[in-house]
Order: C-alpha cells, then sequence, then structure tokens
C-alpha cells in the first residue's frame, strides 16, 4: 500500500496536495478531502515512524457550559449543550428567568405546555 501510494504521488505530483489526496481516495463521506489522513498516510509510507499521540488525552473542544451575550444582545446556546438536554431541530423550549439568582432556565416544552398562553405561564409561575 505504501509504495502504491508514493508512485500515486509521484505521478501526480504537478497537483495541488487536495488535488492528489482526492485522487488517492482520501475523501470523507460528505466529500470532504482528508488532507492530514493523506499527510499522515505518506509521512508513514515513507518510512518515518511517528509517535502515536493516546487520542483520550485530546478530543477537541469540550462544552464550557458558558456562554457570552453577543453584540446583537443574543445569547448562543449550541450544539453540545442542545444535544445533552436531548432537543431535536425545530422543538420549542421556554426560557424562565430568575432575577434572585440570576440565571436562566431552558425547559423543553411537553404537549400540554404548548397550549398554554404567555399570560397563563405567567400565572402558573406565581
Amino acid at each position: 500500500m505504501g509504495e502504491a501510494l508514493l508512485n500515486r504521488t509521484r505521478d501526480l505530483s504537478s497537483n495541488s496536495v487536495e488535488q492528489i489526496a482526492k485522487a488517492c481516495g482520501y475523501v470523507g463521506p460528505g466529500g470532504r478531502v482528508l488532507k492530514k489522513a493523506f499527510l499522515k498516510a505518506l509521512v508513514h509510507a515513507k518510512g518515518f515512524a511517528m509517535l502515536e499521540v493516546d487520542s483520550d488525552g485530546f478530543r477537541g473542544r469540550q462544552a464550557e457550559y458558558r456562554t457570552r451575550v453577543h453584540g446583537n444582545g443574543n445569547l448562543l446556546v449550541g450544539h453540545a449543550y442542545t444535544k445533552r438536554l436531548g432537543l431535536e431541530p425545530g422543538q420549542e423550549c421556554s426560557i424562565e428567568l430568575h432575577q434572585e439568582t440570576g440565571t436562566i432556565w431552558l425547559r423543553p416544552l411537553t404537549a400540554k405546555d404548548e397550549g398554554q398562553t404567555e399570560a397563563e405561564e405567567i400565572s402558573d409561575a406565581e
């Protein structure tokens, strides 16, 4: 496999790295070119031994459970948090503001809740 990759890369050396990687089959399911995987395979094919890093210590970005107010005054709740709550795209939530604690609560609406008006929700909260 390594020799075949090196030969194919040599044959296509006048092209960009992205074009070579694509021609060698380093394309993800969505059509994205996997340049990092291609370059790692190329280094391995050249015979360089690379230290493998334990991936458990490096998991990418982690949820911080904090957000900031954007310039337009909006708060953004990201995918990691909505996924953890089990929310689906299009699902509605109620927002509860708690002045005494300075917290905002996000609660998924149930079928029972969706029929209530805002005035009823306020009276229920009191």
